[in-house]
């Protein structure tokens, strides 16, 4: 016969306190001193408690059931130049509507908190968080001018970030995956024929993932012979900085005359961007795509086959911070973890007519 399972109730009565104490304390709930915390959780692992998963389920299952009266509340939180300046930047307004829509089938309510508003400090935002219950947080939205850094008091929050900024202090995060972003389109266009590669990005759009973007591409450029790899062209030029880091004051546009150069010197078969970075060069310098030059668009808006590309499943992260952070109040996960970790979402490749096979 199997032994008997060792219950909350078992604990408490070695423990000699209440059965909810214990209750907490395994779920390592911050109500508790962290020295109760740690002696009875000591004492559980001691005693050979194991949770029931079963009842956990159950426990899952009628959260999601039963109404709540009081709808517990996420922060999203942002830190751009204006409140809602991030909402006309790409991907960011999908982040949002995907955490929106993720936090309202799990029972949340998810309120937007600018940390720029007037009298705020990053220490005030967290004491407001802290005293309204608010103990689940999403980072997002946050421009590369803001700083690298954030300061609140973490002890009292389970946290996730979408993207890498800031990178201070190093929390769970969720991005999409740039990298292979990058590395699918080039292996796409090279099954297609195609061999003068050309890759123009935003160096601030780069520098953001942590210079992504151009490892995708350096990566797959690899398998082509030497005299076929091009540089790619990183827009504004690195100095001064200001015109690159601070993303809401500068024109995301190559400067025209460097562009040209660029492509004049390279002659590049085919071109990996964004549409809205290079279409409008291409128009000036009398170029026609495909018939000049085919395109790869890796931030696609549009499936319907008019543009090649890469769609890169916004919303996803958004969702996934949510599932997330989701699980680590469920576990009473609060602080910086020790092993942050980051998940990626992957893009989905979608042909079109800009980028046809070569013969």
């Amino acid at each position: 016969m199997s032994e008997k399972r060792v219950t909350l109730a078992d604990i408490a009565l070695k423990a000699e306190v209440h059965v909810t104490t214990v209750s907490l304390a395994l779920r390592n709930h911050p109500r508790l001193p962290e020295t109760t915390r740690r002696r009875i959780q000591a004492l559980a692992q001691q005693m050979g408690y194991t949770p029931d998963p079963l009842l956990r389920a159950l426990v899952a299952y009628r959260g999601g059931v039963i109404q709540r009266r009081n709808t517990p509340t996420l922060a999203y939180i942002t830190n751009w130049a204006t409140r809602w300046g991030w909402k006309k930047v790409t991907a960011h307004p999908d982040f949002y509507a995907g955490a929106l829509e993720k936090a309202t089938e799990l029972g949340y309510k998810l309120d937007h908190f600018w940390m720029r508003d007037e009298g705020m400090s990053q220490k005030r935002l967290s004491q407001i968080l802290y005293s309204r219950g608010i103990n689940g947080l999403i980072i997002a939205s946050h421009g590369r001018e803001m700083g690298d850094a954030l300061a609140f008091e973490w002890e009292n929050f389970s946290s996730v970030k979408i993207d890498y900024f800031p990178h201070q202090p190093a929390l769970h995060n969720v991005t999409n995956n740039q990298c292979d972003i990058a590395r699918l389109a080039m292996q796409k266009v090279i099954t297609a024929g195609y061999r003068r590669i050309g890759f123009v990005m935003h160096r601030g759009w780069d520098h953001a993932v942590d210079h992504l973007w151009t490892a995708g591409y350096l990566c797959e450029q690899q398998v082509l012979a030497p005299q076929e790899r091009i540089p790619a062209h990183l827009f504004p030029e690195p100095e001064p900085v200001e015109r690159w880091l601070n993303e809401s004051k500068s024109k995301l546009l190559p400067d025209p005359a460097a562009f040209a150069a660029w492509f004049n010197t390279y002659r590049p078969e085919v071109v990996i961007s964004k549409a809205s970075f290079v279409l409008p060069l291409f128009k000036k310098m009398g170029l026609r795509v495909p018939r000049d030059v085919a395109f790869v668009d890796v931030f696609l808006g549009d499936t319907q086959g008019a543009t090649a590309g890469v769609w890169q499943n916004h919303t996803t992260v958004g969702a996934l911070a949510v599932e997330i952070l989701a699980g680590q109040l469920q576990h009473n996960k609060f602080g910086v973890p020790k092993i942050p970790t980051t998940t990626y979402v992957e893009g989905t490749w979608h042909d079109g007519a800009t980028c046809p096979p070569r013969a």
